[in-house]
């Protein structure tokens, strides 16, 4: 048997014309168009940099607000920002009167058993008010800066808190001399109101508003005189150059010659009496959780009864393949997003080229391309560089990219399998992946 009958060998396809650009491309310095983490933050760079000003801000207003707030607590004797008391106490000092800084109860405690005029700012509040009493009984002379309720009721039953003075308060109208001294004080003090229990008791008050309360209330303890301030305005640094603040900070903190100033801090603090979340909570909350629930309920029904009863409906379980790709093409259409759509159309070449050349699965890219290139004796980098690094400038640019790709999936089938039918499909039905 002779070899008349065998098919003729295929001839030999002249190799395309490619571009000096392509010819002369080096596949090692090829650009790929796949999406990467450095194009990614390329593209977000303007959003980058906003966010960088917006924390650089933030830093730079923390870092002025700490400044301009300085360290130490509210009304600190050694605090020298607006809020802090460090002004009232370094006159103190250079009037003679012995300030001795404390942090801690028994501090305190041991400073009132000494004799020592003991000032409380707690601020914050974190002194209990049994505590407070405690201390109360213990110290000869105790003054009580901006106290809450529960430390009121501590201190003098009877005495309450009244609100905020309606302005500048003119004329002591009481017998402490410290008062009388001043004779104003500045905007921003509070009230307090005293019942006539209290007054029975031998409560008074000092700088009244009208029938509204008074700025100061002094009177009995268990232990000594009490002097209630009810707020910090005529200590504080800020304030207290104004009216007659300084004379009457000056006047009751400087009776005696030893001074206790007592801030409490957080170790004060009785973990066994600390209120729970339920106590700290208003009692608005609830009602108005349990309203926003039944809000959402009625919601989701009304919204759910609008689109009617659901309906169950089989659904078909073969999609055919020209279907899913024009759908995703429309998809990749609309979203301009010519580089991904490009991207598919190369992985399915490659698949496909990958069988038809018998290269194992492990082979890359580049050898996939160099050896299509190798099977139609076209351009290596002309060819790696269609199924690798060319990016579509637009969507002609795309289509003809498109066109290319098949024709060298073509060329490559006719080329290793002459006896395939080419006008056979390769695409099955199926679910899109």
């Amino acid at each position: 048997m002779n070899g008349t009958n065998a098919p003729a060998p295929p001839a030999e396809l002249p190799a395309p014309e490619t571009p000096a650009t392509a010819r002369d491309a080096d596949p090692r310095q090829a650009t790929s168009i796949t999406p990467t983490l450095r194009g990614g933050l390329r593209r977000a760079r303007t959003w980058i940099a906003i966010g960088a000003v917006a924390i650089l801000g933030a830093v730079a207003l923390l870092v002025l607000q700490g400044g301009i707030r300085g360290g130490g607590p509210p009304l600190g004797a050694d605090n020298p920002a607006p809020a802090g008391a460090k002004a009232v106490v370094e006159v103190l000092r250079a009037q003679g009167v012995e300030v001795d800084e404390v942090s801690a109860f028994d501090d305190a405690r041991s400073a009132a058993r000494g004799g020592a005029t003991v000032v409380v700012a707690d601020v914050a509040g974190f002194l209990d008010p049994e505590r407070l009493g405690e201390l109360a009984d213990t110290a000869e002379r105790l003054v009580v800066i901006a106290p809450d309720f529960a430390s009121l009721d501590a201190l003098a039953e009877g005495v309450r808190l009244a609100g905020t003075a309606s302005g500048a308060l003119d004329g002591a109208a009481c017998e402490l001399p410290a008062a009388e001294r001043a004779g104003t004080l500045s905007d921003g003090q509070g009230l307090l109101r005293i019942d006539d229990g209290a007054r029975a008791a031998g409560w008074q008050g000092c700088f009244p508003d009208g029938e509204f309360g008074f700025a100061l209330a002094e009177g009995p303890g268990d232990g000594g005189r009490i002097t209630i301030v009810a707020a910090p305005t005529a200590f504080a640094n800020e304030t207290i150059d104004e009216a007659g603040n300084a004379a009457l900070a000056l006047g009751i903190l400087g009776e005696t010659g030893a001074l206790a100033w007592y801030v409490p801090g957080i170790e004060d603090v009785d973990a066994a009496t600390a209120p729970t979340l339920g106590e700290l909570t208003p009692g608005w909350v609830t009602p108005v959780i349990l309203l926003l629930i039944v809000l959402v309920v009625v919601a989701a029904v009304w919204r759910g009864r609008r689109f009617g009863p659901l309906v169950a409906e089989d659904l078909v379980v073969d999609v055919p393949v020209a279907e899913t790709r024009e759908g995703r093409a429309r998809l990749y259409e609309r979203s301009a997003v010519r580089t991904h759509a490009l991207d598919q159309l190369r992985i399915g070449a490659l698949g496909r080229l990958l069988g038809i050349l018998k290269l194992p699965r492990s082979a890359d890219v580049r050898e996939i391309a160099h050896a299509a290139a190798l099977a139609t004796g076209r351009d290596p980098y002309a060819t790696e560089r269609l199924l690798v690094d060319e990016e579509p400038a637009d969507d002609r640019r795309l289509v003809e990219l498109a066109a290319a790709i098949h024709e060298l999936e073509a060329e490559v089938r006719r080329t290793l399998r002459p006896d395939a039918d080419p006008t056979q499909s390769t695409e099955r039905p199926g679910r899109p992946s």
